[in-house]
């Protein structure tokens, strides 16, 4: 039934870029308060407990997702609704390309109050310090990366576990946004949540590069400057992840991204991502737009992997029968 799931994926993306985020009651934000009342009881300062927290959540939000993929063996048409009921609900494509907009916008008026206010909406940068180039190069690295963590990952997996996939992935990686930090309480507790959001985002986040570089030209950014700075930067960021993408929005929009990153549980000095120059509100701009273009393309070649899927699957089965 791979026609349903191709389908239900495109009908998700349509349906975030029209909808936006469930207003109410929202699946992800009700896993949030789930995992924060669990870890009130589970909570104990070294891996063993934080693993064991991570695999009860993520393994109960896989087991629901295959009873809801049960329902799609009833048919392609429940295949494709249900499968675009979960893309909509772990997209975060537009509520993302919302605030990125919105924080262009008050940075472009000089309203640098707004800005830093803003901020912490897209990432946990302490915005106090930051000035308007400082806002700036947090908010296109924010959306890079996110572009790839709720957008591509999330596409990624439906097309190939479906909705498993797709709620496994969201659980994973709204985890490692609660508990996967390098702080004091969480470095022991949060390990295995960070490692496994690592793993889970190893092809998602090249494949976001990959979509940025062929996708830069139709926001007047360079593919070449995409490619090089992706291949050449990458591998320097402290993320394995990250770190791929935020190289290629670097190099797509000609800018210099990385340094000290200032944090609420301390700074870090990063690799300078890019040789180009500091961002600036337009800058922004351009990135929430390369995002919408990494988003849509990532619908198309997600899809074509869900039709793909169960011939390569053949194919492997007849190669290692053979």
């Amino acid at each position: 039934m791979s026609l349903g799931r191709a389908v239900g994926l495109v009908l998700g993306v349509a349906a975030d870029a029209v909808l936006g985020d469930p207003r109410k009651y929202h699946p992800v934000a009700g896993f949030g308060r789930a995992a924060a009342a669990l870890e009130r009881e589970s909570y104990r300062d070294h891996r063993a407990a934080g693993a064991v927290h991570t695999a009860a959540l993520v393994g109960g939000t896989v087991l629901a997702g295959l009873a809801v993929e049960r329902l799609g063996r009833r048919g392609q048409v429940v295949e494709a609704l249900t499968t675009a009921a979960a893309t909509w609900v772990v997209l975060g494509g537009s509520s993302l390309a919302d605030e990125g907009t919105a924080m262009g916008r008050e940075l472009d008026g000089g309203d640098l109050d707004a800005a830093r206010n803003r901020l912490p909406n897209l990432c946990g940068r302490d915005p106090s310090r930051l000035d308007t180039t400082g806002l700036a190069k947090a908010t296109v690295e924010s959306v890079a990366e996110n572009t790839s963590d709720a957008v591509v990952a999330p596409l990624f997996w439906g097309a190939v576990a479906g909705v498993p996939g797709l709620l496994g992935y969201r659980a994973v990686n709204t985890l490692d946004a609660m508990i996967g930090h390098r702080d004091d309480r969480y470095r022991r507790f949060g390990w295995a949540a960070a490692r496994l959001d690592d793993v889970a985002n190893l092809v998602p986040s090249r494949l976001a590069a990959l979509l940025t570089a062929a996708g830069a030209p139709v926001v007047g950014g360079s593919a070449g400057e995409a490619w090089r700075t992706w291949r050449r930067d990458a591998k320097a960021h402290p993320s394995p992840n990250a770190g791929q993408v935020e190289a290629a929005f670097a190099g797509a929009l000609e800018v210099r991204l990385g340094g000290r990153t200032v944090y609420a549980h301390g700074a870090e000095d990063r690799p300078v991502l890019g040789h180009g120059r500091n961002p600036d509100a337009g800058h922004v701009t351009r990135a929430v737009e390369l995002s919408r273009v990494v988003g849509a393309s990532a619908a198309a070649v997600t899809a074509v992997i869900a039709l793909a899927r169960p011939r390569l699957r053949r194919a492997v089965r007849r190669r290692t029968s053979a």
